[in-house]
Parts: structure tokens; C-alpha cells; sequence
């Protein structure tokens, strides 16, 4: 009896340290989504007139877009990876105690 409580408790720790683990890649994907939101404008094109009959690029504003994000993705990436990894691993852990303790995810809830 009380070995299945341990191992109810135990379980109950590493799902909560992998729910932890997911939050903050969640957090991490706000505040590069916030960060985005915030220099749109600044990628906006300047509302100046046509030069020489040539009217604004429409693709140059997404092409502003992608290279802002592509910098602030690569600036956290590490930290992205990593925690990744340590996702992967609380997985991987998760699912060989249930497998060696016989415990189902229906059984947890």
C-alpha cells in the first residue's frame, strides 16, 4: 500500500516537473511573440509617396518580418534546445516508470 502511494507521489513529481519544463518553453515562445508584436510597426513600411511611379514592395514588410524573428528565435535557441532536451528525457522517464510500475496515464488523473 504504501509503495503505491510512493509511487503515485513520485509519478505525480515528474509530471509536474515536465509540465514545469513546458511552461517555460511556452513563456519563452510568448516573449519572443510579444517582442515581435511590439516591432511591427517599426517594420512597416514609411508612408512616403511613390518614387518614380514605383510602388512599395508589398513582400519587403515579410521579408523585415522573417529576419526580425529569425534573430530573436537564434538569440534564445540555446535555451530553446535545452530545454527541449530536458523535455525529451522527462518523457522518456515518465513512460519507463509506467512501464516498469504497470501505472497508465488514465490511472494518474
Amino acid at each position: 500500500m504504501t509503495t503505491s502511494l510512493d509511487r503515485r507521489a513520485q509519478l505525480a513529481r515528474m509530471e509536474e516537473a515536465r509540465r514545469q519544463t513546458q511552461r517555460q518553453l511556452d513563456m519563452i515562445d510568448r516573449q519572443i511573440t510579444r517582442r515581435m508584436t511590439a516591432l511591427i510597426p517599426q517594420l512597416q513600411p514609411r508612408r512616403t509617396a511613390y518614387r518614380r511611379g514605383k510602388p512599395p514592395d508589398p513582400g519587403a514588410f515579410l521579408e523585415r518580418y522573417r529576419a526580425n524573428l529569425a534573430a530573436l528565435s537564434a538569440e534564445r535557441q540555446p535555451e530553446i534546445d535545452a530545454l527541449a532536451r530536458k523535455l525529451a528525457r522527462q518523457d522518456r522517464a515518465i513512460a519507463a516508470f509506467r512501464e516498469r510500475h504497470g501505472s497508465s496515464p488514465s490511472q494518474a488523473a
